[in-house]
């Protein structure tokens, strides 16, 4: 007589539950960290880095951010995005000169970029952050007799431009920032223009940096 066959063992259905439900979940948010060296830093209030080479951003924290906060500091490769938000109340932009830049939605943001020696236009779409190049003579025609356009520092500060109902805000921001927009709106971005969420998440972002800038006033200094 043969043996008998031993029959398959399955788990109760409470244990197989809680199994899978290990990869199912959400997943514990993971702490940020320095990406030169590696300590925790803040999920909501730390540095970032440009790494030029790259063209990406590196969380920092402060002492790292501090070794490069000058231009050239170790090579040059990283530079510390700085805080600054700046607003000129005396310089505005009209809808004539608003169309000279060929952005087909109401925000793009500006910046130098110091390997190419040429400006970058950006501007948030539901695909990420969409470029449109701009020649020279558009750049000066436009952005060109802004004093901010003068205190920008290349990579790692942006113009940031909203167009709303005729009228074009103008900030010297934190690049940083500007991505940060990009992603806001990648999520919440619904339909032809965006959508109400989206459209909502714009007003708060704008009011908040609104309230950071500093008007700059005749002869003062950034």
């Amino acid at each position: 007589m043969s043996a008998p066959q031993a029959r398959p063992q399955h788990p109760a259905p409470g244990a197989r539950t809680r199994g899978l439900r290990r990869f199912a979940g959400p997943r514990a948010p993971q702490q940020e960290r320095c990406e030169l060296c590696g300590v925790a830093v803040p999920d909501d209030n730390h540095r970032h880095l440009v790494d030029t080479e790259r063209r990406s951003l590196a969380c920092a924290c402060t002492p790292c951010s501090l070794l490069f906060a000058q231009p050239g500091a170790g090579g040059g490769r990283y530079r510390t995005v700085p805080d600054r938000y700046l607003a000129d109340p005396g310089h505005a932009f009209d809808a004539a000169a608003w169309d000279l830049l060929q952005i087909p939605v109401g925000v793009a943001f500006f910046f130098r970029n110091a390997a190419l020696d040429r400006l970058v236009a950006l501007y948030p779409s539901p695909a990420g952050a969409t470029e449109s190049e701009l020649d020279p003579a558009t750049w000066q025609t436009v952005l060109g007799t802004s004093r901010l356009a003068g205190m920008l520092e290349p990579d790692v500060e942006a113009l940031l431009l909203r167009r709303k109902e005729g009228r074009t805000e103008c900030y010297l921001v934190p690049i940083d920032i500007c991505y940060e927009l990009v992603g806001r709106m990648r999520l919440l971005w619904q339909g032809f223009d965006g959508g109400a969420e989206a459209r909502a998440a714009l007003q708060v972002f704008f009011a908040h940096v609104g309230q950071r800038a500093r008007a700059l006033t005749e002869g003062s200094r950034p």
